[in-house]
């Protein structure tokens, strides 16, 4: 029997003054679940997102995950390094692979050396080629390539803090999705001017189909 991914129990958020911002929500859903939050600006809909992604624990009732579930949460404006290019932010998400790529490059030239420990080296080198292996590290270049040009990111070199809000948003969206979440909250993808992921969204429904998650954005529920 299937088992619920996320369940809400009861779940409320005061602020000051008593202010309540939700009160009593409950809720469970199952592997696969898509589901939309509506409702009028300042609803809730964010606040709900982020307790969903675990940021926002100061709560009543109770909020529990599947455990270990890996929750991917995009929020309306993501938080990336300004200085670092599009290349290098999106290389943050498949940090271990693009290091293990690195790493064993250098083993390799250790190789060289008549002084060296090649049993600490082949031993090295075998755990690194694992993790190669288990993420087709050797095919990065083309899933980040495929990746880029899916969700129409700007050039690899340009810089984040060049970039617009949208563009921001679809280089965070990239990142979040080559994660490789178990669960998706998408908190509005598709609301900063001059953020064309509405165009791109037909891309979307089958990475969607295979996260279970979340998002409120009226353009992508017809989907």
């Amino acid at each position: 029997m299937a088992q619920f991914v996320y369940t809400m129990h009861r779940v409320g958020k005061v602020v000051p003054p008593k202010r309540h911002i939700l009160k009593n929500i409950s809720l469970s859903f199952f592997p696969g679940a898509k589901i939309g939050v509506l409702g009028l600006n300042g609803a809730g809909k964010s606040t709900l997102l982020r307790i969903m992604a675990g940021i926002d624990k100061d709560i009543e009732g109770e909020a529990r995950p599947q455990p270990d579930i890996k929750i991917g949460y995009l929020p309306q404006e993501p938080q990336l390094n300004p200085e670092h290019t599009v290349r290098e932010s999106i290389e943050e998400a498949v940090s271990e692979v693009v290091n293990a790529l690195k790493r064993l490059d250098e083993v390799y030239a250790l190789y060289a050396d008549p002084d060296a420990d090649f049993d600490k080296l082949a031993a090295e080198q075998g755990r690194l080629e694992e993790i190669i292996q288990a993420h087709d590290g050797h095919n990065l270049n083309v899933q980040l390539e495929r990746a880029a040009d899916a969700l129409r990111l700007p050039d690899w070199d340009a810089k984040i803090a060049n970039l617009s809000g949208g563009e921001r948003r679809r280089v965070a969206l990239c990142r979040l999705l080559l994660e490789k979440p178990d669960m998706l909250l998408l908190d509005e993808p598709t609301k900063p001017p001059g953020c064309r992921i509405r165009g791109v969204a037909g891309t979307l429904p089958a990475r969607l189909r295979r996260h279970r998650g979340g998002d409120y954005s009226r353009p992508l529920l017809p989907r």
